[in-house]
């Protein structure tokens, strides 16, 4: 009898650790089968990305709910959004909106004439992006998208359709350059809403017009000029190449002529305050000296100093014209001519700025 219990006693055991390595086994190929097929939910994302994520605080859910719920084709997108946004955006920014914008530029640039035409990393960087500085963060894409596209329906390139924005835009949506502007830095909504914006505002709104369209685009500027009388911002545009137009301001020449050519070429690469900048998405580790603009930077001032438009109006000076009203002294718009001292026919004409 003894003899019997034992063999029942060793049955039963080797039957218990058979039943264990079976578990083993079938836990181990789920594993495998889970890793080869990952299901909803399951983390796609970079290394770089996870760690934006870390640092988003009590608004990660919303992130990665954003990642997750990305469409295959659109994941590196809204990888490189959450990779390189700033800190107030990662712990900010909804799922609903990171989604429903980068659905939106991606379906815009994708009818675009010239898509095949630019490359992935000037896509990532200079369309798709939802702020160019430190403006308010809002859904400008469907607005700007419905108003801009009738206007360059006709470009066959990034340079053209910009140009069509920059010359038909603003008088569509009446908007003008004043310094009774609310803020230097405004939101597209916040610059239509009053109609007054400086060269921030304006720049702001003609980039955002550009990537609603599919048109690569960004905002350029220089702190301050180097006779110290004040800063200025542009954009600039990538057609094959960068190229740059004051917003609100088109000429007829198209682009890369602007009455700041000459300014610009004055620019010193190597003293911050008097370089030429450009705002990138993508982090740089640069920044744009003496305004927070919430955004890394490129030193662009190479381009403009060695630039043969720059060289040709070396020897040309700058004169500034201001207009005000004689009865209440306010600054008023009005064209205004310069002649030569003995040559009349010689004839400069603008408009002064109110």
């Amino acid at each position: 009898m003894r003899a019997i219990r034992s063999h029942l006693n060793f049955n039963r055991r080797k039957g218990f650790f058979l039943g264990m390595l079976a578990g083993v086994c079938l836990l181990f190929l789920s594993t495998i089968a889970q890793a080869a097929s990952p299901g909803p939910g399951a983390r796609w994302w970079s290394d770089a990305a996870e760690q934006a994520l870390n640092q988003a605080g009590t608004n990660r859910p919303e992130l990665a709910n954003a990642l997750e719920q990305t469409p295959e084709a659109q994941r590196d997108g809204m990888q490189f959004l959450v990779e390189n946004m700033p800190q107030a955006d990662l712990q900010s920014l909804s799922a609903r909106f990171l989604l429903d914008h980068v659905a939106l530029i991606y379906e815009a640039f994708a009818k675009a004439p010239w898509h095949d035409r630019v490359p992935k990393d000037i896509f990532l960087n200079d369309v798709l992006p939802y702020a160019c500085i430190s403006e308010t963060r809002e859904a400008w894409g469907a607005t700007l998208r419905e108003k801009s596209a009738p206007l360059v329906a006709d470009a066959a390139s990034p340079g053209e359709a910009a140009k069509l924005l920059n010359k038909k835009l603003f008088p569509l949506v009446h908007v003008k350059y004043s310094t009774a502007r609310r803020k230097a830095i405004q939101s597209p909504s916040e610059t239509m809403s009053t109609g007054l914006a400086t060269c921030s505002g304006l720049s702001i709104l003609l980039v955002d017009a550009c990537r609603s369209v599919g048109v690569p685009a960004r905002v350029a500027g220089i702190p301050m000029w180097v006779d110290n009388r004040g800063n200025h911002a542009w954009v600039e545009v990538w057609d094959g190449q960068w190229h740059f137009a004051g917003a609100a301001e088109p000429d007829s020449k198209g682009l890369d002529h602007t009455w700041f050519e000459h300014d610009a070429s004055l620019a010193l690469k190597d003293v911050p305050i008097h370089s030429i900048y450009a705002s990138s998405f993508k982090k740089t580790g640069l920044s744009y000296p003496g305004m927070d603009w919430m955004a890394d930077a490129v030193n662009v001032t190479d381009r403009y100093t060695a630039s043969a438009t720059a060289k040709a109006d070396a020897n040309l000076s700058r004169l500034q014209v201001k207009v005000v009203d004689a009865l209440d002294g306010r600054r008023v718009a009005a064209k205004v001519t310069v002649n030569g001292p003995t040559n009349y026919a010689v004839c400069l004409a603008g408009l002064s700025k109110n």
